[in-house]
């Protein structure tokens, strides 16, 4: 092996959305000198965001992929060595732990922090990615706000699709909810919830054939599973809810997970079962999944990782 392409570092942070920047940032003024590779998407979901309304300190609000820089620059300025790559291989049997990025260069770590995120489940419409950002948006409670007084639609029926529907119910003039099968995943409470929302009107045997608009969201257009007609229906708003793949195959076979692939960590910190390996962002967090949320794990992750290198006598 060529021992020019290893290189030991005391924290090595995997991802660069809130989480990993916010780590970042801790970690270097701890005097980690922390190394951060960027992954397949620097900035993470954040750089798909337009308008970011409800992160504290923006009073005027910021744009995703704007606000991302400013958390890179000020990772920066306080010492991180931030780098692009990714991360395609771990060995996490022995200290220190070996990572590989790109599949050539091999990082030993002292310590690790997981912040690669979660990814949206999309439906794989050319429309849909075309007008993300514009009316299309996995995040009903990041950008319902701007759909006030206007009609919506939501594809989904899980408990987070029933969330959302009654979240925009409360926005939104009326919310159209586009359900696969002729009954819902979601839990009979959260069901109830939604059929006695007055507001809420659920197409059942449908699915999406296309979102219709050029350079906004203008309308849906549906297909009956059952007779193939099809209806469009006048909307400002797409919302798709079908659920969220978490980033972490990688470090399957070394971290627990649950099934869906969400990481665990031990409640109340982002301690993994692996020791000195956290965990902070949306890769292990499945309930709220927002950038404020995400950069408070990311400080957790980062005094953690302080106090077991601390404890480890890592200088």
């Amino acid at each position: 092996m060529d021992t020019s392409a290893i290189e030991t570092v005391k924290c090595l942070i995997i991802g660069s959305g809130p989480a990993g920047y916010t780590a970042a940032i801790y970690a270097s003024r701890a005097n980690l000198a922390p190394v951060l590779y960027q992954g397949i998407q620097p900035g993470g979901q954040l750089t798909i965001t337009t308008e970011v309304e409800n992160y504290p300190g923006y009073a005027d609000g910021v744009q995703g992929p704007e606000m991302m820089v400013h958390f890179e620059k000020q990772a920066a300025r306080m010492g991180a060595d931030i780098r692009y790559g990714i991360a395609t291989r771990v060995d996490l049997s022995a200290q220190p732990y070996r990572v590989w990025i790109d599949d050539e260069k091999e990082i030993h770590a002292h310590a690790v922090i997981i912040a690669t995120g979660a990814s949206a489940k999309w439906l794989g419409l050319e429309s849909e990615q075309r007008l993300n950002g514009h009316g299309v948006s996995a995040c009903a409670v990041c950008d319902g706000f701007f759909f006030r007084g206007k009609d919506v639609a939501i594809v989904g029926a899980g408990d987070t699709a029933a969330e959302e529907a009654l979240y925009l119910s409360k926005l939104c003039t009326h919310v159209h909810m586009v359900v696969r099968r002729d009954r819902m995943r979601a839990s009979k409470v959260m069901q109830d919830r939604v059929l006695a929302t007055p507001n809420i009107t659920i197409h059942w045997n449908s699915e999406t054939d296309e979102v219709l608009g050029g350079q906004n969201v203008e309308g849906v257009r549906l297909r009956n599973n059952q007779s193939g007609d099809l209806t469009e229906i006048a909307v400002s708003g797409f919302f798709v809810a079908i659920g969220h793949q978490p980033n972490s195959d990688i470090f399957k076979g070394w971290i627990d997970m649950d099934e869906a692939g969400y990481i665990l960590t031990v409640p109340g910190s982002s301690r993994t079962n692996v020791e000195g390996v956290f965990a902070a962002g949306d890769v292990q967090d499945k309930t709220y999944r927002q950038a404020v949320t995400a950069a408070g794990s990311g400080c957790m992750a980062a005094l953690d990782a302080e106090r077991y290198l601390g404890a480890k006598g890592v200088h």
